[in-house]
């Protein structure tokens, strides 16, 4: 099975935080090579404090994909680190998140024969159900041009606030990531569509996924 699951700072152990810092280092610094703090191989921030909650997949007791929100009503990476890279950046008064340090970790995908199950779009899922099951109204999120082309592709409507440059003077993008109904059965059918005989109920939260351990050439 693959287990999505929420997590508050507050109750990470030292092994899994250490194991979360450490993937994110890897993604976020050696990979994408952003600018990004890194202590003892591993990458955190301020913003990583008992008010985030991180999103977890985990198979086989293995972390194989994570993303943090915060309520937006707390200081959050659009609100302080991107502040000044665009002109307007003012986000309505209500119950949203902001979504930040989303990976999924290739190398362990691979490792794990999970490169023919829906990943990411179980990822994109366990967004819409973790916010509908806590009753927020949406979310915010700062990416790069390939991520918002990824999410587009998804069939998430999702929609651009406001669009500046990185410091590689590259496109990144403040959008708005919907979580109502429709998007959510949108999500369900796109994981549905990548196994046909799915038989099991996606648009709870937490979010279980049964993964075929034998694949159709070693049967």
């Amino acid at each position: 099975m693959l287990h999505l699951l929420d997590v508050n700072y507050s109750f990470l152990s030292e092994l899994k935080s250490k194991e979360l810092f450490t993937l994110r280092k890897k993604v976020f610094k050696d990979r994408l090579n952003w600018l990004v703090n890194a202590e003892n191989n591993m990458e955190s921030d301020e913003y990583d404090n008992s008010r985030t909650t991180y999103i977890f997949g985990i198979y086989k007791e293995i972390c194989i994909c994570s993303l943090r929100f915060i309520e937006i009503k707390y200081p959050n990476m659009i609100t302080g680190t991107f502040k000044d890279w665009f002109k307007n950046v003012e986000l309505p008064q209500g119950n949203y998140v902001e979504a930040s340090r989303l990976f999924i970790d290739k190398e362990r995908v691979q490792a794990l024969e999970l490169r023919q199950q829906p990943v990411s779009a179980l990822l994109f899922l366990s967004m819409i159900n973790y916010a509908r099951h806590y009753g927020y109204a949406g979310i915010y999120a700062i990416v790069s041009h390939p991520m918002y082309l990824i999410f587009r592709k998804s069939g998430w409507d999702v929609s651009v606030v406001e669009q500046s440059k990185s410091e590689k003077n590259e496109n990144i993008y403040l959008i708005f990531m919907p979580v109502d109904r429709e998007n959510q059965k949108t999500l369900i059918s796109l994981v549905e569509s990548r196994v046909p005989s799915l038989r099991c109920q996606l648009d709870s939260w937490p979010l279980t996924f049964p993964i075929r351990e034998n694949r159709p050439d070693q049967i």
